[in-house]
């Protein structure tokens, strides 16, 4: 089977009715996702249906996007201020932190329902009864009985936040597309210091405004690990972002993310690489780790807000608390209500891996990662606000 980027956007076209896809930036990346597809994915039998529809879609949303601008030009004037992104590696805590925080109703998020479908549709009214939200449960199912093992490694639920890679991916310029599809040479031209991000980051502000146009808040909370890559890109379009960063050891994090990764890719792809892959992930996060530490570096720490997954497991009120008060946000007594009840109904689990099955060690991850700890903030993060071994003895 071969896919054909052309016919992609032959079959949008016919699918929306539209013809206008803005900005022609998003067409190179989108060729060279396919062209990586054909080359080096060898897709199952669902992957070879899936995988062509995931692209069509997102050529769909951004046809009907376009569109919704065109009729619709007061757009434009909404202003997405001082967004707050989540960023660290992966499986270090972050999704739980997207989850409480969207438990404010003062804070908005991007709801997984909306992501999937940005545009309002006929009789969408961001109520219950939006058709996206019914539209978005019944691919959610599809995709949980395809790799059920997802149930007891994130929490889910469609009307939950999403990481903000979904705004990327209409324009074919992110690393995460590799959680489906065995596209190593997309992945290092898109993640190259040759590529230039700030296409999509536009594109993505673009989005931003549209969602914030159909509803509120307009304090904006987005997060997702892909941002380290191009975090310059990211301060180029959102100039006062701040950045709330989880921390974790690389060690446990690594491992963690290839075996949720791998779940999903064995369901689209007949060649998951499991120890090929793994190696390049150490790689890749370490890139993207070092990317974002140099970006910090030069900014200042004034931007940046540190949590300890070890910590936020222990007692995520905590966190969320001096997140608040950094941050001068106003907590009350129902949000508190409402951030116990979630801590409550979503213990922690327990998720075994065997590294080796990825090709990877303990020991290779900390001397990989040694940089990172060297900086120390993964340490104040987790020892900030503990007392002091004076203090304990005294």
């Amino acid at each position: 089977m071969t896919i054909e980027a052309g016919q992609l956007l032959d079959q949008a076209r016919a699918r929306s009715g539209l013809r206008d896809f803005g900005d022609e930036a998003f067409l190179l990346p989108l060729r060279r996702l396919v062209e990586s597809i054909n080359a080096e994915s060898q897709l199952s039998q669902v992957g070879r249906v899936a995988v062509p529809e995931m692209l069509i879609a997102s050529l769909v949303n951004r046809l009907e996007i376009e569109d919704c601008y065109a009729r619709h030009p007061e757009i434009e004037d909404e202003q997405i201020v001082a967004p707050l992104f989540g960023i660290g590696l992966p499986r270090t805590g972050s999704t739980a932190l997207g989850y409480m925080l969207s438990l404010d109703p003062a804070t908005r998020v991007l709801r997984e329902w909306e992501s999937g479908r940005p545009c309002p549709q006929p009789g969408a009214s961001g109520s219950e009864a939006d058709p996206r939200i019914a539209a978005a449960q019944a691919a959610a199912d599809a995709f949980e009985a395809l790799v059920p093992q997802l149930r007891n490694m994130l929490p889910r639920g469609v009307e939950g936040p999403q990481e903000c890679y979904t705004l990327l991916q209409l324009s074919f310029s992110t690393s995460a597309l590799e959680a489906f599809m065995h596209v190593p040479g997309y992945v290092q031209w898109v993640i190259g210091d040759g590529f230039d991000m700030r296409p999509a980051y536009r594109y993505h502000r673009r989005v931003l405004k549209l969602l914030q146009w159909q509803s509120g808040p307009r304090r904006w909370f987005l997060r997702a690990p892909v941002h380290l890559f191009a975090i310059d890109a990211l301060d180029s379009v959102y100039p006062d972002a701040q950045f709330v960063m989880t921390h974790r050891d690389p060690a446990k994090a690594l491992p963690s993310l290839c075996s949720l990764m791998h779940q999903i890719r064995c369901a689209f792809v007949d060649n998951p690489q499991p120890q090929a892959f793994g190696r390049a992930q150490a790689q890749q996060w370490a890139l993207a780790l070092q990317r974002a530490l140099d970006f910090r570096a030069r900014v200042g720490e004034a931007r940046f807000f540190d949590v300890s997954h070890r910590r936020q497991t222990a007692d995520p009120l905590e966190q969320i608390r001096k997140l608040y008060d950094w941050l001068g946000w106003r907590m009350d007594e129902a949000f508190d209500a409402r951030l116990r009840a979630w801590q409550n109904a979503n213990p922690q689990g327990a998720h075994k891996v065997d590294p080796a099955f990825f090709g990877l060690d303990a020991s290779g991850l900390a001397q990989r990662y040694a940089f990172y700890a060297d900086t120390g903030i993964a340490q104040r993060a987790e020892q900030a606000g503990l007392p002091r071994a004076d203090e304990l003895c005294a």
